[in-house]
C-alpha cells in the first residue's frame, strides 16, 4: 500500500500554494464587499446645503417688534437621509423656536417645507407674524407659506426648508457692516455660514 502511495502523481507545493492564496484572497475579498453593502446600506450619508443666509435690521422699526430684525435661510437636504434641524444659533445665541410672542419682544422661528431649492434669493419679509392670518412671502414671483415653528423641524430627503428668524438674540442697529455667523445644528453635524449684517432699504 505504501508503494501505491508513492507511485501516485499530485500537485507541486508551488502550485498548491498558489491555490490556497488564491482561495484566500477571493474569501477575503467576499467578506469585505459584503461589509461594505451592510455598512452602506444601513448607514446613509446626512448633507445639507445651507444657502441665502441673510440678517436685516430696520431701523426704522420699533426694537423688539416681528419687523426690527429678521434673519432667513435656505437648507436643501441633498443627502440620502431625514435631517432632524434641532437648533438655529446667530452669533452664539440659540434661537427659540417659539419664544417670546409678547409685544415689543417677540422671537419665533418661521419654516416653509417645498419639494427642491428655489433659484430666486430669500428677501426681508415686513409682515410676518406670530398670530392671525397665514404668514406668507413673494420670492421670485411665487407665493410661499410659513408655519411657525413649535419644535424641531424634519426635512426629508431631497426637500428644501425656507426658514426666518424673528429678532436673533444679540442683533441691532450698531451691527450693520459686520459679519455674523449663523449655525445650523442637527442630530449629526454643526453647518456655519458667515453673512454680513444688512440695513433694511427704505422704501
Amino acid at each position: 500500500m505504501i508503494r501505491l502511495l508513492k507511485n501516485r502523481q499530485g500537485l507541486s507545493e508551488v502550485v498548491t500554494v498558489l491555490i490556497i492564496l488564491v482561495v484566500s484572497i477571493l474569501l477575503a475579498s467576499v467578506v469585505v464587499f459584503y461589509a461594505i453593502n451592510v455598512v452602506s446600506t444601513r448607514v446613509q450619508e446626512e448633507s445639507l446645503n445651507v444657502a441665502n443666509v441673510h440678517i436685516w435690521v430696520n431701523s426704522t422699526a420699533t426694537p423688539g417688534t416681528a419687523n426690527c430684525t429678521l434673519a432667513s435661510m435656505m437648507v436643501v437636504n441633498i443627502g440620502g437621509r431625514d435631517v432632524v434641524l434641532d437648533e438655529i444659533a446667530v452669533r452664539g445665541q440659540a434661537c427659540p423656536w417659539n419664544g417670546t410672542t409678547a409685544p415689543g419682544a417677540e422671537k419665533f422661528v418661521l419654516y416653509a417645507t417645498i419639494p427642491g431649492a428655489i433659484a430666486a434669493d430669500l428677501t426681508y419679509v415686513p409682515n410676518f407674524n406670530y398670530t392671525g392670518g397665514t404668514n406668507s412671502a413673494v420670492l421670485g414671483g411665487v407665493q410661499y407659506n410659513f408655519t411657525v415653528a413649535n419644535n424641531n423641524l424634519v426635512l426629508k430627503s431631497g426637500n428644501a426648508m425656507l426658514i426666518y428668524v424673528v429678532n436673533p438674540d444679540s442683533i441691532s442697529v450698531s451691527d450693520v457692516g459686520l459679519t455674523t455667523s449663523v449655525a445650523l445644528h442637527s442630530a449629526q453635524a454643526v453647518y456655519i455660514k458667515e453673512t454680513n449684517v444688512e440695513a433694511v432699504k427704505s422704501s
